[in-house]
């Protein structure tokens, strides 16, 4: 049985063609991320572009070990100066957060929120910015602005409607009294569990 012989055997793809072959990855993995942010070929594209231009211009360094070494250390490089620089984004805002930094978050009622049911998309509200919410009281039309009092574990956030004369110190005020309501709530909690702990 005679097998199909690889592109290397065939001579198509010689040592010397090697630091091109990696441009052109590199280049192809760079225009991947252009197209769909989010630096899941940033890393490896910079590496096999830096190390294949290495290689085309540095003739000693254009040999198969060289450039493999090459890629691991300009991997290493802008996988370093990503995590630095982070592109995507300010420092850590990138990174995931439990449900309590929803508390404050503005955001808009895009279907009508009663005491029981209701859904609002939120500002800077992740990947999928829409949420189930309930209302602290009343009902809230759609397209009203709102700001979260509770998040609620993150599935179904509480919220309460901002006025029109709000402004950027009201909303601070506001999410100040949930913070301090959520402290005053956690406390009774503690308090109510010395007190059943004390009993026993």
């Amino acid at each position: 049985m005679a097998y199909l012989p690889f592109p290397l055997q065939t001579g198509l793809i010689t040592p010397e063609t090697l630091p091109l072959l990696l441009v052109l990855a590199g280049l192809g993995l760079s225009l991947a991320e252009a197209i769909a942010p989010g630096a899941h070929f940033v890393v490896l594209g910079v590496a096999l572009l830096a190390a294949g231009l290495a290689g085309l211009l540095i003739a000693p360094l254009s040999g198969p070990l060289a450039l493999a070494f090459l890629v691991l250390v300009f991997g290493a490089l802008a996988l370093y100066g990503y995590r630095e620089l982070d592109f995507y984004g300010g420092k850590g805002e990138g990174k995931t957060s439990d449900s309590d930094a929803l508390t404050g978050k503005m955001g808009r009622v895009t279907e009508r929120v009663t005491p029981t049911s209701g859904e609002v998309k939120l500002d800077e509200g992740g990947f999928n910015p829409y949420y189930a919410a309930r209302s602290v009281h009343g009902e809230l039309e759609e397209g009203t602005e709102v700001i979260v009092v509770d998040p609620g574990g993150g599935n179904v956030v509480t919220v309460e409607g901002v006025g029109p004369g709000e402004d950027e110190i009201d909303r601070e005020l506001a999410r100040e009294r949930a913070r301090q309501r959520r402290e005053e709530s956690a406390e009774r909690e503690e308090e109510l569990e010395r007190e059943g702990t004390e009993g026993v």
